[in-house]
């Protein structure tokens, strides 16, 4: 496996992997009621920005051993809520949220063994990264 210097975190754990993209998206999250009003002005109460993430990772024939299918298995577990450290300029940026969503495809069936392509996750922040007046 190529050596990465720097991979994610998830829950305390580590993971090394062949990354493809980091795609980092910020979402403004509003109170209830916002909208546009008859005259086009939009009114609304801003709660605060969030910062997302979807991550997309190499091949499984990647990754050392049985180290695609501990990352499956830990990004798919049926848990409410981790701690996910992304790497970025600098070290990491750490934050508490949850899995929207969770694929992969396969790419080869092979007598032994089956090679995965395209891993890709959603992790959505629980909690906004910056506040109006911060």
């Amino acid at each position: 496996m190529t050596d990465f210097t720097r991979g994610i975190i998830v829950d305390g754990i580590t993971f090394n992997l062949p990354l493809v993209s980091i795609k980092r998206k910020f979402d403004f999250l509003y109170k209830d009621g916002a909208g546009r009003t008859e005259d086009g002005v939009f009114h609304g109460e801003l709660i605060g920005v969030y910062c997302n993430f979807t991550i997309t990772v190499g091949k499984s024939s990647s990754f050392d051993g049985t180290d695609y299918e501990e990352f499956v298995e830990k990004m798919s577990e049926p848990n409410e809520q981790h701690t996910f450290s992304i790497p970025v300029k600098g070290g990491y940026y750490t934050f508490t949220g949850y899995l929207g969503s969770v694929s992969d495809e396969y790419e080869k069936i092979l007598s032994d063994d089956t090679i995965f392509k395209g891993f890709t996750c959603n992790m959505v922040a629980d909690k906004p990264a910056r506040r109006p007046g911060e």
